[in-house]
């Protein structure tokens, strides 16, 4: 089984949610969270920040961790075909700065505030569910009940 350990940001605004579009080189593209896998020796509150930075072009400053996820992906459905756990670390971030732009180089073609309701319209990772349904309800253990995956959800 391979293993990543990831940070993402849940920038909330006029009731609209930053996503980003993931165009990976095999596959169909989905709206994500911004974020990604935290380097080695790296702090995960660093790592979001830095995520946020290369991904949308965007400054950006925590304002509280929400929670942390973990999934695993069955190996049919992972991109290098083996077992993945996914263990997400997810921080509602607010944007102080920049303009919203592609990722250099990168697999996110595009990063767009989204209205809230129309985000269950649109093919997703169960990520955004995820970092949505801890900040809305905030809980205490920062867990919440795991995202079911098929239709417009995806690993």
């Amino acid at each position: 089984m391979s293993f990543r350990l990831a940070a993402y940001a849940v920038c909330i605004e006029d009731g609209r949610v930053l996503l980003a579009r993931h165009v990976p080189p095999e596959g169909e593209s989905n709206w994500t969270l911004p974020g990604g896998g935290v380097e080695h020796g790296e702090d995960p509150f660093d790592a979001v920040i830095r995520e946020v930075a290369e991904e949308t072009g965007c400054a950006a400053v925590v304002d509280r961790l929400l929670g942390v996820d973990s999934r695993v992906v069955p190996a049919a459905v992972a991109r290098a075909g083996v077992e993945h756990q996914n263990v997400g670390v997810f921080y509602r971030v607010r944007i102080t700065g920049g303009r919203l732009r592609p990722e250099p180089n990168g697999e996110i073609a595009e990063s767009v505030w989204t209205a809230i309701p129309d985000v269950a319209r649109l093919r997703r990772s169960s990520l955004v569910d995820i970092g949505l349904a801890l900040a809305r309800t905030l809980p205490v253990t920062g867990h919440v009940a795991p995202v079911p995956v098929g239709g417009l959800v995806q690993h």
